[in-house]
């Protein structure tokens, strides 16, 4: 089995701060695997999924998710949104979750391709209006 560590799909409002979230996702992945290892070695409850903190920069908050399958999921928000709260994250990731699971069993979809579902796209929408 293959491995891919790379992002299938990147959103970020406004769209030319893409670049930037590029290298903050990418820097983000390295942050989940130190902590899926760790966890890893650990005797604690290995069904939990979701990573919490990652870390926090000047602007953004990054927060990680990892699927039993060790898909993972990055979600960066604004520092200044003080409203979110953890449960609100993990209910976010869930909601990926879900709608990722809807996309892997299309037929149509090939593992490893760019996400270009258009239900998958109005999850992430929905979450952006509410955090925005």
């Amino acid at each position: 089995m293959k491995c891919f560590n790379y992002p299938l799909y990147i959103r970020s409002v406004p769209s030319q701060n893409e670049l930037k979230f590029h290298y903050t996702v990418h820097t983000s992945l390295d942050v989940v695997e130190e902590k899926v290892s760790a966890v890893g070695k650990s005797i604690g409850d290995q069904r939990e999924l979701y990573l919490g903190l990652l870390y926090p920069t000047e602007d953004y908050k990054v927060y990680g998710y990892v699927t039993n399958s060790k898909v993972k999921f990055v979600i960066v928000v604004d520092s200044s949104n003080t409203s979110l709260r953890d449960n609100e994250i993990r209910s976010m990731f869930r909601k990926l979750h879900n709608s990722f699971t809807d996309v892997m069993c299309n037929p149509f979809y090939n593992p490893g391709d760019p996400i270009q579902s258009k239900a998958f796209n109005g999850i992430v929408s929905g979450m952006m209006v509410q955090t925005g």
